[in-house]
């Protein structure tokens, strides 16, 4: 490995340094303050190591890592939301019992993971990024010891990751049984070379699709996630719901560009009923629930399905405008979710969560800041404008209408306006004057650092929603 190389994969090292560090430390001395100190200065190394590896002409580190403008963006993206999900552990499990320490290491280490997935070109980096995820994730869902939902969505988890792994191999088997070559160059360049329909690569490509399809709970495999979403702690529910869905995301669309699966119509037919089942699936099943981190669940599936229109558009457009399509649509996305799973972190207690919607009557007259956060996190959920999430539906519209998928942009809407309707309820709800004995938050000044990345996410998420040109700028240079 030369210098140029060295420095171009720095930050994947900094984050793995960094989980060595952390087990050290908790090695030494068992201080949760301390590792989550430690674990969020790791982080901010590794975002300091991406400025050194700079916005240059891709880099490949071997024939398994390609390190170019997309992937630091990517990891940038990642490590921002594994740096607010580590501020919302520590105000979260700071006064819970028992040894929380390890859960930093599980963070670092599913960190690495989808660093290592949104810089791969080969089908090994792919995998192994991919289960070094998905490891610390069993762990970081079954965390909440002697809560039985916790093991219980944990073990759900594990069986259908198990699952979905198994697919993903044998997908990769049947591919190289027919390419001879399990890097995404070396896919594009033999399928470029065909002439004819090559049955064994799309059966491949369609395992793949659907073991993928688990890891981002796309309709039909998407029956894991509410029961996982309510049985993690609220901060590793964010973290499922941005860093580890971002990522493969992220890789899906690389695969894609870099590996010829643009070619096969068929396997695009495939995707795009996944995309409308799972808007519409997603928006319909969130309308009935009661529960606010089950109802987060069933719009992360329709919030899916949103983003495979831009990737779908992808086969009938230029890959620029889709790239920066996704990474906006993933960015605006990060920051609402964060900010509604921060504010169900900050309401719950080491007792129970404030997962039922009757939780939250009458939070605007006991907690307005907190009330004022959550109404603009779903609001930017909603694509109501002046907030990100109205710029990203945008840009998700713009590549469909572009893609002349009209169809598909039908949907779109329709699911937007289910959308709307249980977004404006929860706000409602919170509008509703409080009913005695109600009531199960914490005090403010016990979570100082998590409001203030609430805060941080809001005045984001309302400046990239009047003013979104600078990161539409960034973006472009991907």
């Amino acid at each position: 490995m030369n210098s140029s190389q060295l420095i171009a994969f720095l930050p994947v090292i900094c984050i793995a340094a960094s989980a060595v560090i952390v087990m050290l430390t908790i090695a030494i001395r068992r201080h949760f303050a301390l590792t989550c100190l430690v674990a969020g200065l790791g982080v901010l190394v590794s975002l300091l190591a991406l400025m050194a590896a700079g916005w240059h002409s891709p880099v490949y580190v071997t024939s398994l890592v390609r390190v170019d403008a997309y992937g630091l963006f990517a990891m940038a993206l990642l490590l921002l939301a594994g740096l607010v999900v580590i501020v919302f552990c520590y105000d979260y499990f700071k006064d819970r019992e028992g040894e929380n320490e390890e859960l930093l290491f599980l963070i670092l280490t599913a960190l690495l993971g989808g660093c290592v997935l949104v810089t791969a070109s080969h089908f090994a980096t792919f995998f192994i990024g991919l289960e070094t995820l998905s490891v610390s994730l069993f762990v970081l869902v079954g965390y909440a010891l002697g809560q039985s939902r916790s093991l219980e969505a944990a073990t759900k988890y594990l069986v259908l990751s198990g699952v979905s792994s198994a697919l993903l191999l044998m997908g990769m088997a049947l591919i190289y049984s027919e390419c001879g070559q399990l890097s995404f160059s070396g896919i594009e360049q033999y399928l470029a070379e065909q002439e004819i329909f090559n049955a064994m690569v799309l059966t491949g490509i369609v395992f793949i699709v659907a073991g993928v399809g688990f890891k981002l709970s796309l309709a039909p495999f998407h029956m894991w996630t509410p029961d996982v979403y309510e049985g993690a702690p609220a901060p590793v529910t964010a973290f499922i719901a941005t860093v580890s869905k971002g990522a493969v995301f992220l890789l899906l669309l690389r695969f894609f560009l870099s590996g010829g699966g643009y070619s096969y119509v068929s396997m695009m037919t495939v995707i795009t009923v996944m995309a409308v089942l799972s808007i519409l699936l997603g928006n319909v099943l969130a309308l009935l629930q009661d529960n606010v981190k089950r109802m987060l669940a069933y719009s992360s599936i329709a919030h899916m399905g949103y983003l495979l229109i831009a990737f779908i558009a992808g086969g009938n457009i230029e890959s620029d405008f889709i790239v920066e399509s996704v990474i906006f649509y993933l960015a605006a996305y990060f920051m609402t979710t964060l900010g509604a799973f921060g504010v169900v972190s900050l309401l719950s207690t080491p007792q129970a969560e404030a997962v039922e919607l009757s939780s939250y009557r009458g939070l605007f007259w006991r907690r307005p800041g907190l009330a004022t956060v959550f109404t603009f996190m779903l609001l930017s959920l909603a694509g109501i404008p002046l907030t990100a999430g109205f710029i990203g539906k945008f840009y998700i519209f713009a590549a469909g209408a572009d893609a002349q998928l009209w169809g598909m942009l039908v949907v779109l809407i329709i699911g937007s306006g289910l959308g709307l309707y249980y977004y404006l309820r929860v706000i409602v709800v919170m509008s509703i004057s409080q009913e005695p004995g109600n009531y199960a938050g914490r005090e403010a000044a016990l979570a100082r650092m998590s409001l203030a990345a609430l805060v941080l996410l809001t005045l984001l998420l309302v400046w990239l929603g009047v003013d979104p040109i600078h990161l539409m700028n960034l973006i472009h240079g991907v």
